[in-house]
């Protein structure tokens, strides 16, 4: 009895009732069935167990599947998955298996042979749309670590600096916010130095009609190597470049100057060619400048070392500049060049969600190996759940945070009768409507792909699936699968 504002209540405990916190799990069950996509997962996995009494890998990346997509960021978060009676069966598994079990089944999982799995398998979810035009967004983002990990290395961290940390090198496909590939290294190897060997392969393994139609980067990748091998290739690109002194000289030339151009966004451009010390020709750059119209803060330190605020006040007859300097390989407008590049800052935002809502930030082993395959099987999952919500939403991306608590978080109650299986939903959303709307406009969708596609494989019928989902992306054009397309690592989608 517990005595409330509301008076006295009688609390009763009933933990054999088959209920769920993630009631609308199962249309994204559905959703990945109808793909093929967890099936195909599993049977690819390269996990071999020998023990008559070691757990199915089906159960194993099941688990991994709901705790990844209930939002956890440790392995012992996924204690908590146990307690759902409803929805592992609807994935086809017999038990929910303990964080232990997932730790020995990651490690039991041969390095190389994960990465080509997971790969294979993130191909299968991204490779159709690289039909389309599309840009590459490639950037690297810091996890900083608080053990002794394998590659833990301090080195570039900016918001806590002296932290130890792991760098991952991430691969997008623009304004869709879909990863195509990513990579755990030391810390120590963030720099574009050790994300192009990857980089490379990554292009040179795509047929011509496939690669980017422009390979973006911040000022990390605007150097003489990166910038060569992209034009060996033929590969656009636009990179933002450092405040060097001879970038500096560049556009202390160009204040003097006049003919400065509309670039959006309250920026100003104007383009100019360059050629910098260690460069082995001169290319085309584009000087931004934006007028700050405000009072600034600075932020100095005194003799002692000590941190003191003051500011610097902007009268009627001075003026201050912000300045950004591109370097690119395209013939575009400066209008153009300039909205190119501030929606790079995308990037930064699916980051910020991969780590903070989706478990990047987390999931840390002493070994790296173990790091490099959850961070693999998080962006599969990031991946799968952009998309899905996409059929809900097909004109814009939402985040983890709000796409979670209206799509999926509701009350689940199972009940059996007369060999019929009954989940009854209550949510406490206060846009529930909205939610069960648009979860029913996907129950008929698959309904209907389940009508007049019996005799489809399960890969053409991913083909309408993102056809359906990604129809603003595709402007209504529906997506042809080629008569063959075998990812590597991918070998059982039907």
């Amino acid at each position: 009895m517990a005595d409330t504002f509301a008076g006295r209540i009688h609390v009763e405990w009933d933990n054999s009732a088959a209920v769920t916190p993630l009631g609308q799990m199962p249309f994204f069950v559905e959703f990945v069935k109808q793909g093929g996509l967890f099936d195909g997962l599993v049977a690819d996995c390269p996990l071999h167990y020998t023990s008559p009494n070691a757990p199915r890998k089906r159960d194993v990346l099941g688990t991994t599947f709901l705790s990844v997509l209930a939002g956890h960021y440790r392995y012992a978060h996924m204690t908590t998955v146990r307690c759902d009676p409803v929805n592992p069966p609807l994935l086809g598994m017999t038990q929910v298996v303990s964080e232990d079990a997932v730790r020995r089944g990651l490690d039991k999982i041969e390095e190389d042979t994960g990465q080509t799995w997971l790969q294979g398998h993130l191909d299968y979810t991204t490779r159709p749309l690289l039909s389309e035009p599309w840009i590459l967004d490639i950037d690297t983002t810091v996890k900083p670590l608080y053990g002794h990990q394998e590659g833990a290395v301090v080195s570039y961290n900016p918001h806590k600096p002296g932290r130890p940390s792991h760098s991952y090198h991430c691969y997008m496909i623009a304004n869709l916010r879909l990863v195509l590939a990513v990579d755990v290294a030391p810390g120590n190897e963030h720099t574009s130095k050790h994300f192009s060997p990857r980089l490379w392969k990554f292009l040179d393994g795509l047929a011509p009609s496939l690669r980017p139609w422009l390979l973006r980067g911040d000022a990390g990748f605007g150097n003489e190597p990166v910038m060569r091998d992209a034009e060996q290739r033929g590969q656009p690109y636009l990179f933002k470049l450092r405040l060097t002194k001879n970038v500096k000289r560049a556009i202390e030339r160009a204040m003097g100057e006049q003919d400065w151009h509309n670039a959006g966004g309250r920026w100003q451009g104007k383009d100019g060619q360059l050629r910098l010390q260690g460069w082995s020709r001169h290319r085309r750059i584009v000087i931004l400048r934006r007028r700050l119209e405000r009072s600034l803060a600075l932020a100095e330190r005194d003799e002692a070392g000590q941190l003191r605020l003051s500011f610097a006040e902007i009268d009627d007859g001075g003026e201050v500049w912000e300045y950004a300097v591109l370097v690119t390989s395209l013939d575009s407008e400066i209008l153009s060049i300039g909205q190119l590049y501030r929606d790079r800052a995308d990037c930064e935002n699916v980051f910020d969600e991969l780590k903070n809502q989706w478990g990047w930030g987390g999931f840390t082993t002493r070994d790296l190996k173990r790091c490099r395959l959850m961070a693999g099987l998080v962006a599969l999952f990031f991946n799968w759940w952009n998309l899905f919500v996409r059929l809900a939403d097909p004109n814009h991306h939402r985040e983890a945070i709000t796409s979670r608590p209206l799509l999926l978080h509701a009350i689940g109650r199972q009940t059996r009768h007369a060999g019929r299986t009954t989940v009854t939903i209550t949510s406490s959303h206060g846009e529930h409507h909205r939610a069960q709307k648009a979860l029913t406009r996907i129950a008929s969708f698959f309904a209907q792909l389940r009508k007049t596609a019996e005799q489809l494989t399960s890969l053409e019928r991913w083909y309408r699936i993102l056809s359906q989902a990604l129809k603003k992306f595709l402007r209504g054009r529906k997506l042809v699968p080629p008569r063959q397309f075998q990812p590597a690592g991918a070998a059982s989608y039907g």
